[in-house]
């Protein structure tokens, strides 16, 4: 029988933990651990400790899977890292850094920063081959417009993966800005404007000094939306 001491750790931002179910597979060189339950309750910025137990030693762990259940609602669990101790000792991370959502399982490589040619095993290569496919599916480009730049082919960032988008809180305060700003130019006059402006300076006394500076330092690469005389 072999045992090995597994920690799980969740992130320590806002939501991050979860109260659905989560477990862990063990994979070696030589073979894998059962599903093995970790725990139904994470809380933000804590570790879960577990043994799980093995009929035979599963030599050097080359991945690790975790498996999400939805027990009644979804609440999604962002997990921080994992750490491995084999019994003889060695120990063996997996930074994972990542949402879960739904009934899902994710495939989290040991972390040495291994290249393509150091994929001896065949499930490190499939691995591999599936992530990169995944990727591809995930961003593909699109053309905005004749002459633009192209961008991501999707409608909104909300069709983005949780994992690329901003956090929750980063969002909460980019709408937020967005939202004063909004408001200050209307005070301001500058989206009632009918006319056009007669110069950069002209438009700089509704702006601050450093917005001034940024406002015409973009003209470049970012055209306004009215023109200029």
């Amino acid at each position: 029988m072999a045992v090995y001491k597994v920690t799980v750790a969740t992130g320590d931002m806002l939501e991050a933990g979860t109260n659905n179910s989560i477990s862990i597979t063990l994979v070696g060189s030589y073979g894998e651990s059962r599903r093995t339950t970790v725990s139904f309750l994470f809380l933000p910025g804590k570790e879960k400790s577990l043994s799980v137990h093995c009929g035979q030693d599963l030599g050097p762990i080359v991945l690790i899977r975790l498996h999400k259940w939805r027990l009644f609602l979804e609440d999604a669990w962002f997990c921080k890292d994992v750490r491995v101790t084999a019994p003889n000792g060695t120990l063996y991370r997996f930074p994972c850094y990542q949402w879960l959502e739904g009934v899902t399982t994710v495939e989290v490589r040991e972390g040495s920063g291994k290249k393509l040619v150091d994929d001896k095993l065949q499930i490190l290569k499939e691995h591999r081959r599936q992530e990169l496919a995944a990727r591809q599916e995930a961003y593909r480009w699109k053309n905005f417009a004749q002459g633009w730049p192209r961008c991501l082919s999707v409608d909104s960032i909300l069709e983005l993966d949780s994992n690329v988008q901003f956090s929750r809180i980063r969002a909460t305060n980019f709408t937020g800005f967005l939202i004063f700003q909004g408001a200050s130019h209307f005070l301001s006059g500058f989206l009632l404007r009918r006319t056009s402006w007669n110069s950069l300076d002209e438009m700089r006394t509704i702006f601050s000094r450093a917005q001034g500076r940024d406002i015409g330092g973009c003209l470049v690469c970012c055209p306004l939306p009215f023109p200029l005389r």
